[in-house]
């Protein structure tokens, strides 16, 4: 249990207290300017979902840094990234912030990807990072926190960032899935094959 796969699991740590402020009703005070009104509890969760989002890159830059790549970190960095995006759109379902359909497309192709990763990984083979993964990471992130803080700055010009964000971030989503699958058909042949 090395500092990158410890920072993975503070990782998982972080995704119940993140739904405990946005699920639980607990009266939080709101924030009042103008047209724009938000909780604390969103505050809240959005730090600590940005803290949590952060640590994705360090783990990964500590355990190449530090030669502490593992099988276990294999397995639990992906997971991390699963469950924190995945319970925070849920989450953004249920608070009437975020249409299903998109929560569901967004998380179909996590949980897709990482099988496909899966089946790479026990057939000990090796699929490259995407700069679409890449990109669709930071789109998701990008939606997620404008939607955690009520399209904070824009809702004071009446621009819906986080709508368009959510739509920029399905898209690249479905694209970089059918990248991965496009680049990486060779893992599934394998594995047939070896069948």
């Amino acid at each position: 249990m090395n500092l990158a796969n410890r920072i993975t699991l503070a990782r998982i740590f972080l995704v119940p207290i993140i739904m405990f402020f946005l699920l639980v009703k607990v009266k939080f005070p709101h924030i009042r300017v103008e047209q724009f009104s938000i909780t604390y509890n969103q505050i809240i969760a959005a730090l600590i979902f940005i803290i949590a989002a952060s640590t994705d890159s360090l783990d990964g830059y500590i355990a190449r840094k530090r030669k502490l790549v593992t099988n276990l970190g294999k397995l639990l960095d992906p997971l991390a990234d699963k469950l924190l995006v995945s319970a925070v759109l849920v989450s953004l379902v249920e608070m009437g912030k975020l249409d299903a359909w998109i929560a569901i497309v967004i998380i179909s192709r996590e949980f897709a990807i990482t099988g496909l990763r899966q089946i790479a990984l026990l057939e000990g083979l090796v699929m490259a990072a995407s700069k679409w993964g890449k990109w669709k990471t930071a789109a998701q992130i990008t939606a997620i926190i404008s939607l955690l803080i009520n399209n904070f700055p824009f809702a004071f010009i009446n621009f819906r960032f986080d709508l368009f964000a959510s739509w920029v971030a399905v898209i690249i989503t479905i694209y970089s899935g059918i990248d991965y699958f496009v680049k990486n058909k060779h893992v599934i042949n394998f594995s047939d094959e070896q069948k």
